[in-house]
């Protein structure tokens, strides 16, 4: 298992989370074979939104004696009321909802306590400026938390958390498919027989979005890496085509500041394909050729890091100096850890020798040549 920085926070997260919602459907005993298959395999992160006592109670038991071992996303703001969850942000309610998670888990402190779900703009500038995130604050400094997240599917919150300094980090539904649809306040929207009309590229809000956090160093863990397994049907997908489950984790991960994803898995064997990302192949992992052939709309002209550039007879990381200058170019002045990483370079654009080769194997047709010389011009 490969691990990775979770943005300012400084918590080493695996590659791989567990999406804990699946557990919801199963037994203690499901529940704990889940867990005991993740350890097993390094995942060292879970989410759990979920409100419902019973599941809570079983991730609770999985994990007692060994809760060390676990970085939790837990949410503040999903309660159980009357038999169902209810996303609230009535105090009194949140905070009875908090306490219950905590006893249920075992624990007397959450690691990332995640503000939930905030899809609307206006939502998230009550919760900034209001008394909810005072109370998310006195939890951190008491300790009760380490970090404060938000959960969101909406690019144009999560910039706004990003650029907010009170967020930490973000939980953000990322996959192939959301990557090239507008802002959304409604998560019911992506999932329209309609949207792959309008499937032309990758949204210039959620591009930003992903090079903001990395600028901001708010690191990003995946939800809906998958697109609820609408990918992984040639009939199901907007592209036509099919994605393998390790082309949709290689996808999200080579997105700009994400340290993880986090797999739904109900059973050990899903843990097993969720991990089978770690040992495969370049080619099991080529998310690329597959959406470059699609029959519907990819992602022409447009650097996806994918790294098919490569290899340079200059040794130079493409893919990486592509990321850097997609960086720098939002600001006015290049940001100094950007211009550190670029100049930290073993090759850089400058030792591009405009040959060309990249190019050929580029599969969406970026003039790669033309962006080196750009960089290097920028970073000069």
């Amino acid at each position: 298992m490969r691990y990775r920085q979770l943005g300012k926070t400084g918590l080493n997260v695996s590659e791989i989370g567990l999406g804990a919602e699946w557990l919801e459907r199963h037994n203690a005993a499901d529940v704990k074979a889940v867990i005991e298959r993740s350890e097993a395999n390094g995942i060292n992160i879970l989410d759990c939104w979920m409100s419902e006592p019973k599941v809570r109670t079983n991730i609770g038991e999985a994990i007692a004696g060994h809760r060390e071992k676990w970085i939790i996303q837990g949410h503040i703001g999903s309660t159980w009321q009357n038999g169902q969850y209810v996303r609230t942000r009535e105090l009194e309610k949140v905070k009875e909802a908090f306490g219950d998670l905590l006893s249920r888990l075992k624990t007397d402190y959450i690691d990332l306590g995640m503000i939930h779900f905030v899809d609307e703009v206006a939502e998230f500038n009550k919760i900034i400026n209001g008394d909810f995130i005072q109370y998310v604050k006195s939890l951190k400094q008491d300790g009760t938390i380490r970090h404060i997240g938000l959960s969101t599917h909406n690019p144009d919150v999560a910039k706004l958390a990003a650029l907010s300094g009170q967020i930490e980090m973000l939980l953000f539904s990322l996959n192939p498919a959301f990557d090239m649809l507008p802002a959304s306040e409604d998560i019911n929207d992506l999932f329209q027989e309609h949207y792959m009309e309008n499937l032309k590229g990758i949204a210039p809000e959620r591009e930003e979005l992903y090079q903001i956090c990395e600028r901001e160093n708010v690191g990003i863990t995946v939800m809906k890496g998958y697109a609820g397994g609408r990918l992984f049907s040639a009939e199901n997908s907007p592209f036509g085509v099919a994605l393998t489950p390790i082309q949709c984790l290689h996808y999200a991960l080579t997105r700009p500041a994400v340290a993880a994803v986090m797999a739904g898995c109900g059973t050990p064997e899903e843990v097993d394909a969720a991990v089978a990302y770690e040992t495969a192949s370049e080619e099991e992992k080529d998310y690329a050729s597959v959406l470059a052939n699609a029959p519907y709309h990819a992602y022409a002209g447009q650097c996806t890091y994918c790294g098919h550039c490569a290899p340079c007879p200059s040794y130079i990381d493409i893919a990486m100096v592509n990321k850097l200058y997609d960086l720098a170019v939002m600001q006015e002045e290049i940001p100094a850890t950007v211009r550190a990483h670029y100049i930290g370079l073993s090759a850089n654009a400058s030792h591009c020798i405009s040959c060309r080769a990249c190019e050929k194997r580029c599969p969406f047709g970026v003039p790669i040549s033309e962006r080196m010389v750009k960089a290097a011009g920028l970073f000069a």
